[in-house]
C-alpha cells in the first residue's frame, strides 16, 4: 500500500508466519522502535556500518558494534566477531539484531542473526541503494572465501526491513551505479521498463519484483533463479578483478553478456540482445570487459558458481522470459566472451 500524505510504501514478503513487511520512503528508519517493540524485544545489537546520527532509537537497551562496508570484510570471522560480542552483550532469542549498513554489512548481520543460538530476529537498515534494492530483502545471507563468492551461508528472512530512502542522499555517484546494476536487470525478470520513474518508485518496482519470486520460491528450488540474471559473469568479475568492479557495476556488464549469450544460442533476437545493452547504458553504468582479465579465468570462476550443478550454468533471456539453462557449451560461451568489448585505460 502507498500512503500518499507520506510518500512511503510498504511491501509485504508473504512467507506465512515468516511473512514481514518492507517499508520504503523518506524516514522510515524511525519506525525502528515501534518495530522492536511489535517483536517483543527486550534489548537490541545495532551493527552499523554508518555514522552515530543514522542509528535511530531502538526503544530499549541497546549494544552497537561498529563494522565495515566492503568485501574484505564479508568473512566468517567477521561473523563470529559479531557473535562473540552479541555474548557479551547478552543477547538472547527473545531479543533483536539491527543491521545499518551496505549490502555486506546486512549479509553479514544477516549470517551472524541466522547462527547465533540457532536463530535470533533480524531488522535490516539498508543504507545503500544496493542494498534497498537487493541485499535486504528474501533472507539470504552469506560470507565469501577466497575460492567465490557467497559460498558460505544460510537463509534467514528478516522480521522487518526499513529502506529509508533519506540515507541515499549522501551516497556518492559510483555508490548510486552500484545499485542501479540491480535495478537495471530488474528490467529483464519481469519487473517492466523501470526507466524515467522517480528513484522511489525504482526501488519499490524492484522490491516488488523480488518479493514475488521470493513467497513464490523461497529456497532456490526453481522461479528464484531469475533473480541472478547478469551475476553468473557478474561474481567471477568481482573475484577476478579483486573487487575493483562493485558489485552493481560486474552484475550491468553480466546483464549484457546474458543478453549477448542468448543472442548465441537463438534464445532471442538480435533487438532484444541489443536492448540489454541500451538499458545498461541508460543507467550510465559500465557495459565491457575490464582489461587485463582472461576468459579463461573467468569460465573458471563460473564454474563455481552455486547454481552450477554440472557445466556452466546461467539465467538467459528467452521467447517466454529468463529461465535458468544448465550445461552450456564451455565453446560458445568462450566465444561470446571473447567478442564483448573490452574497455579501454
Amino acid at each position: 500500500m502507498t500512503d500518499s500524505a507520506s510518500r512511503r510504501t510498504r511491501i509485504r514478503v508473504e512467507l506465512g508466519e515468516r511473512s514481514y513487511p518492507v517499508d520504503i520512503g523518506p524516514g522510515v528508519r524511525h519506525s525502528l522502535a515501534g518495530t522492536v517493540e511489535r517483536l517483543g524485544a527486550r534489548r537490541a545489537a545495532v551493527v552499523s556500518a554508518r555514522p552515530d546520527s543514522w542509528i535511530p532509537d531502538c526503544g530499549v537497551p541497546t549494544l552497537v558494534v561498529r563494522a565495515r562496508d566492503g568485501e574484505p570484510d564479508k568473512t566468517l570471522g567477521a561473523v563470529e566477531s559479531l557473535c562473540r560480542e552479541f555474548v557479551r552483550f547478552g543477547l538472547t532469542r527473545d531479543d533483536v539484531v539491527v543491521s545499518v549498513g551496505g549490502g555486506t554489512t546486512t549479509d553479514v548481520v544477516g549470517l551472524a542473526a541466522a547462527l547465533f543460538h540457532r536463530g535470533v530476529p533480524v531488522v535490516h537498515l539498508p543504507t545503500s541503494l544496493l542494498a534497498q534494492v537487493d541485499a535486504s530483502v528474501g533472507g539470504k545471507t552469506a560470507v565469501n572465501t577466497p575460492e567465490g563468492k557467497n559460498l558460505i551461508g544460510a537463509y534467514w528472512q528478516p522480521s522487518a526491513v526499513l529502506c529509508d530512502t533519506d540515507y541515499l542522499e549522501t551516497l556518492p555517484e559510483r555508490e548510486m551505479l552500484n545499485g542501479y546494476g540491480e535495478i537495471a536487470r530488474c528490467h529483464f525478470i519481469g519487473a517492466g521498463d523501470l526507466r524515467g520513474l522517480p528513484l522511489p518508485e525504482q526501488i519499490a518496482a524492484s522490491v516488488a519484483r523480488k518479493a514475488w519470486i521470493v513467497s513464490a520460491d523461497e529456497r532456490d528450488t526453481g522461479l528464484r533463479h531469475l533473480l541472478n540474471y547478469g551475476h553468473t559473469l557478474g561474481h567471477a568479475l568481482e573475484l577476478a578483478t579483486d573487487f575493483g568492479l562493485r558489485h552493481g557495476e560486474a552484475v550491468a556488464i553480466g546483464t549484457v553478456f546474458a543478453g549477448r549469450l542468448a543472442r548465441a544460442l537463438d534464445r532471442i533476437d538480435e533487438r532484444r540482445a541489443a536492448e540489454h545493452l541500451e538499458v545498461v547504458r541508460h543507467y550510465g553504468l559500465p557495459h565491457e570487459l575490464p582489461e587485463g582479465v582472461a576468459p579463461a579465468r573467468l569460465i573458471e570462476l563460473m564454474r563455481l558458481d552455486k547454481k552450477a550443478t554440472s557445466g556452466l550454468t546461467f539465467v538467459l533471456d528467452g521467447t517466454d522470459g529468463a529461465e535458468l539453462v544448465r550445461d552450456l557449451p564451455a565453446a560458445v560461451v568462450a566465444r561470446t566472451l571473447a567478442e564483448m568489448p573490452r574497455a579501454t585505460a
